[in-house]
């Protein structure tokens, strides 16, 4: 399986405490590559567990980073524009445009409302493996 790594599903593996973590352990035993993800989805992971956890994944090649905001900055601008009544956060811009550079991956999240509502290349829905309701 590939994917696109979000801030829930990192935060889920970390935390023994959190009720998705036997999910996202599940999950992360059936990668077949590391889980893509940007740095703003680092810098939350770190700042609700802590900053070790994210160099541990790294370093065990659970993730790796696989954006660079400064090539994207007028596409995050025009999706923040599109979603500005759903106030989306900095680290869900940038996966829905890294969805759209990596079609064939699906985003890991915890969040489907959101998710379910985002769009990539402005009316493809953006497949997502999410926790079972």
């Amino acid at each position: 399986m590939i994917a696109i790594a979000d801030t829930g599903f990192l935060v889920a593996f970390i935390n023994r405490g959190d009720k998705y973590h036997d999910w996202a352990v599940s999950l992360a035993s059936q990668l077949t590559e590391p889980c893509l993800t940007c740095e703003s989805v680092l810098s939350e992971t770190a700042f609700h567990t802590e900053a070790r956890h994210v160099f541990q994944m790294l370093n065990e090649g659970l993730i790796a980073l696989a954006f660079n905001c400064d090539e994207h900055l007028t596409q995050l601008e025009e999706l923040a524009q599109r979603y500005a009544g759903r106030k989306p956060d900095f680290a869900d811009l940038c996966l829905i445009r890294m969805s759209e550079l990596f079609p064939k991956h699906s985003v890991v999240t915890v969040d489907r409302e959101d998710f379910r509502i985002y769009r990539r290349n402005k009316r493809e829905t953006i497949p997502l493996i999410c926790p079972p309701e």
